[in-house]
């Protein structure tokens, strides 16, 4: 079995929830929902699950603020990379998975934006655990959300009938209201979370 591996993306630049949140201290370094800052409840998330060390992907200018806030919560991160410029998910994955299989390894990298709140931390272990056989037999997995609502400024998955790990059919990015509307109401389509598992040479 391959050993599974917080990557902790922690590149956000800080531009929503602004003054609070800012270019030089964006929201995962805040104390939001808790005592703890974004960053620092992702990784409590998963310590449990871990069996490597996490990866950070980090803003070049926020490196001692991930470093600290890491240490402070007793995660010894067995690299924090380095973005000379934000570029959005993708590239940031892609330097997790180099980073992760530059030894030799092919471990399950768990991809987390560090800017989730998550109100039931054991359901989502429980989905890791569960997707944890697709993802070992070479799938992307993705995580999808149940929506509450028509909400225009997330992205959709539409998932394949049935319960449990099952197919994407498609994405869509953020829809208009009245398509957001339909979405929640055929039960057919889920919030695009952001997370991912998968092995690092996929």
């Amino acid at each position: 079995m391959a050993k599974l591996q917080p990557v902790l993306l922690s590149g956000g630049s800080g531009t929503r929830l602004w003054p609070l949140s800012r270019e030089a201290y964006p929201k995962q370094f805040l104390p939001l929902v808790g005592r703890e800052s974004l960053l620092q409840d992702t990784w409590r998330r998963v310590a449990a699950l871990a069996e490597l060390p996490p990866l950070a992907v980090a803003n070049e200018e926020h490196r001692f603020m991930v470093a600290e806030q890491l240490r402070q919560v007793q995660a010894a991160p067995a690299a924090i990379l380095l973005e000379p410029a934000g570029r959005n998910t993708a590239p940031a994955i892609a330097l997790a998975a180099l980073q992760a299989s530059a030894g030799g390894e092919d471990p399950l990298l768990l991809v987390l934006p560090s800017d989730h709140a998550i109100a039931d931390p054991a359901a989502f272990r429980a989905a890791v655990q569960a997707a944890r056989a697709a993802a070992e037999d070479g799938r992307l997995v993705t995580f999808g959300i149940v929506p509450s609502g028509p909400e225009t400024g997330y992205g959709y998955i539409k998932a394949a009938a049935g319960q449990g790990v099952r197919a994407v059919e498609r994405f869509v990015e953020k829809p208009d209201r009245a398509t957001a509307e339909a979405y929640v109401a055929s039960g057919e389509y889920f919030w695009n979370s952001g997370m991912f598992l998968f092995r690092a040479s996929r």
